[in-house]
């Protein structure tokens, strides 16, 4: 199976979390939602619009907390606490270890543990200010290797 542009964004993302301290699995929770908010973002977002509270539902309750921001360095999504657990959300959407499983390992075949361990070393070559800042790490990089990357590690998925 092919490794895609979103595969690569997915796997540098969740190293680069790793890197800067997120668990294992909070970090592919991460790498995967940023991969879909990046997909979502090149074809244009086509969500539901921010629904306005009416002047009722402000009387009652005049401060609503509806979604928690979660900052790694610079660069912000949205989080849900689930079963005390910590996972990323688009929309509603939780970005889980089953879903980054589904969409993300199952595309690298029986070389994931390869693939992710050269993503640890890509990660590993940055200094922290291009790790922390969201352009940094999506200028320098994940867009300079990323088609290198995909051809790489569909080539690689395909050997036996």
């Amino acid at each position: 199976m092919k490794v895609g542009r979103f595969q690569v964004m997915a796997i540098l993302q969740a190293a680069r979390a790793k890197q800067l301290g997120l668990p294992l699995r909070e970090a592919k929770s991460w790498g995967l939602n940023r991969a879909i908010f990046y997909a979502a973002a090149k074809r244009g977002f086509k969500g539901k619009p921010i629904q306005s509270r009416s002047l009722k539902e402000i009387s009652k309750k005049p401060v609503e907390r509806r979604r928690a921001a979660y900052f790694l360095g610079d660069e912000m999504a949205y989080s849900s606490k689930t079963g005390g657990e910590l996972y990323f959300t688009i929309g509603e959407t939780l970005q889980t270890e089953s879903d980054y499983q589904r969409q993300i390992m199952k595309r690298f075949d029986h070389i994931y543990s390869k693939a992710w361990k050269e993503a640890l070393q890509i990660i590993r070559q940055y200094p922290r200010e291009i790790l922390l800042s969201q352009n940094g790490f999506f200028q320098d990089v994940y867009k300079p290797r990323r088609d290198e990357l995909s051809a790489k590690w569909t080539k690689m998925s395909e050997e036996v």
